[in-house]
């Protein structure tokens, strides 16, 4: 009986010893995301705080200022300048929606009927961005010279005559009008429309229109129920593109536009450069933020797209 007892299993070798993980091994991410944080903070939380407290400061450049929490600078800059907050948000949804209209049939084209020629006509929608945005702006006021090739055919298509019945130009002028605010700022802004659309649209399956075709439906037809809703996303990204930094322009008002046109981002720069009356400054550009992320906001929860940003 002993013979036919099986001796025991030598124990199997011990493998290497498991060890928890080293803590700055877990802390690696971390360290990766630490320049960035900096960053922000930096450059945008620290700004923030300080133009948070010079909102609320009281006094003046000789005698200094002091942080006396006087928030009534919040109502007395927005009672005195609502106007140019209006007017900001009018030009900058006016010039977003011609962004919209021009630069969707051209994003369409680059990406279903370019060919070969995309990438010749994508260096051509990024190429304005390869001059300065001064000078970009500068080259409009030639553009639309009183006595241009431009606004001589306009008048005499009697083009200017319907602009200057609904306000947007004055008489056989354009300079210095509503109207070249906003085609400054349109062209300034179109590439940011551009490039989104683009892109949305690239990412469409083309065999989704093929079969919207084998199920009888009309181009049009396809594209407002396939085409259209698939690129939501690259307009809703370039709507915001374009109307948050129109919003607050100034570029374009000061060498466009004249005293009547002046936008809320000239205002600010006033009081900050040549007034130098801080806080209201700081307080005017707290608003406008503020005015921008409420409608920002509504914008995306009507449109549906609330994970897209």
């Amino acid at each position: 009986m002993a013979a036919l007892t099986r001796a025991p299993a030598p124990p199997a070798p011990a493998g290497p010893e498991q060890r928890p993980p080293r803590r700055r091994g877990r802390l690696t991410p971390y360290w990766l995301l630490l320049p960035g944080l900096l960053w922000l903070v930096l450059f945008f939380v620290l700004p923030m705080v300080y133009q948070a407290s010079t909102s609320v400061q009281t006094g003046s450049l000789e005698e200094g200022y002091k942080v006396t929490w006087h928030f009534v600078t919040y109502w007395e800059a927005v009672s005195e300048y609502w106007p140019q907050f209006v007017r900001s948000v009018l030009y900058a949804a006016s010039a977003t929606v011609l962004c919209l209209l021009l630069g969707y049939p051209l994003a369409y084209l680059l990406a279903f009927r370019a060919g070969r020629w995309r990438n010749l006509l994508l260096v051509l929608v990024i190429a304005p961005f390869f001059t300065s945005f001064l000078i970009r702006t500068l080259a409009w006021k030639t553009i639309l010279a009183d006595n241009g090739p431009l606004v001589g055919a306009l008048d005499a298509l009697h083009v200017l005559d319907v602009t200057s019945w609904l306000g947007w130009t004055s008489g056989d002028r354009v300079l210095a009008t509503p109207l070249a605010v906003v085609c400054g700022l349109t062209y300034n802004f179109l590439p940011f429309m551009i490039l989104p659309l683009y892109t949305s649209l690239d990412r469409i399956d083309p065999r989704l229109h093929e079969a919207a075709g084998d199920l009888y439906a009309r181009p049009f037809t396809t594209f407002r129920k396939v085409t259209f809703p698939l690129s939501m996303p690259g307009v809703v990204s370039g709507t915001l593109l374009t109307f948050i930094p129109a919003a607050g322009d100034y570029v374009n008002a000061d060498l466009l536009g004249s005293t009547d046109t002046r936008m809320i981002g000239n205002v600010i720069q006033t009081q900050f450069l040549r007034i130098l009356d801080y806080p209201t400054a700081a307080a005017l550009s707290f608003v406008l933020m503020a005015a921008i992320l409420v409608m920002v906001t509504v914008y995306i929860r009507r449109s549906g797209t609330e994970d897209l940003v």
